[in-house]
């Protein structure tokens, strides 16, 4: 009876989902893209915008319009995130930020005034894993601890996620759409999380104006004080340009956006240069 046991137990488990041993065989993918000269928009792999088309997947947006996605990832804080908000909040641009379960512990009322400010609080995952290491089940306890944390300060729903670490494959992406997320990549990024290695505010604002472009979705990491000190002056300038500055609600158009900083606050081509792969740490 207890050999019977064992094999019915084994049966279950490798009936349900994506077991380890098949997850650890999967080829695994980072997010990479092109970057181009003269503000001109990149491009990814072909094999990425055809998985972006099938679930539900942004990089970018109208490339023929000036408008710009600022998006955030968050993992924790060190003391940024309040100048940021006040920035955004001056500057009425709105902003989406990809949390994790540290940060939803750490900083509930940030969490709350990001919320309340009319920015999007999106899903990074609870641990910040190796999607593709994962069963499907533990994919989806990691998202469903971050949501389930986030309603509980806020109220609202999540519908955005970013892979951690950029890192997917194709079953990994099928089973966060079915979950009922849009994946948000993005089009720009630098090396801008290693906080013994900030360079300055200029260094940040030469970085984001020199690669900028139409449609961009701009990743930026939250704990960098380059970020912090010049994004007031990236995004007048970028303003003076006649870029808009939108909601990743107004990118989907599936999502009700939300106040765009209202003031309010209350209580709860490929060329001959090399792809760029991005890991976010």
């Amino acid at each position: 009876m207890k050999q019977l046991m064992i094999v019915v137990i084994g049966i279950c488990l490798f009936s349900v989902g994506t077991t380890y041993e098949e997850a650890f065989a999967e080829e695994s993918y980072g997010w990479n893209f092109k970057p181009a000269k003269n503000n001109e928009t990149p491009t990814t792999e072909e094999q990425y915008l055809e998985w972006l088309d099938k679930y539900d997947g942004y990089f970018l947006g109208n490339a023929n319009e000036k408008e710009l996605y600022v998006t955030f990832d968050s993992g924790y804080e060190n003391g940024t995130m309040p100048d940021l908000l006040d920035t955004l909040k001056e500057k009425q641009v709105p902003a989406a930020f990809f949390v994790t379960g540290h940060y939803l512990e750490s900083e509930p009322e940030l969490i709350k005034r990001m919320a309340n400010e009319g920015h999007i609080v999106a899903n990074h995952s609870w641990s910040h894993p190796h999607f593709p290491d994962l069963s499907d089940e533990l994919i989806i306890q990691e998202l469903k601890k971050v949501e389930d944390h986030y309603y509980a300060l806020t109220g609202n729903p999540m519908h955005y996620v970013r892979p951690p670490r950029g890192t997917f494959n194709e079953r990994t992406l099928d089973v966060s759409k079915k979950y009922g997320y849009h994946h948000i990549f993005w089009s720009f990024a630098y090396v801008d999380w290693n906080t013994d290695d900030q360079k300055g505010k200029a260094y940040a604002y030469e970085k984001i104006m020199d690669r900028v472009h139409p449609g961009a979705i701009l990743l930026l990491h939250s704990v960098s004080t380059d970020n912090r000190d010049a994004l007031g002056e990236v995004i007048d300038q970028l303003k003076a340009e006649g870029y808009t500055f939108k909601s990743l609600d107004e990118l989907t158009g599936k999502h009700s956006a939300s106040p765009i900083i209202s003031g309010q606050t209350s209580e709860p081509q490929f060329g001959l240069q090399p792809f760029v792969t991005w890991i976010n740490p």
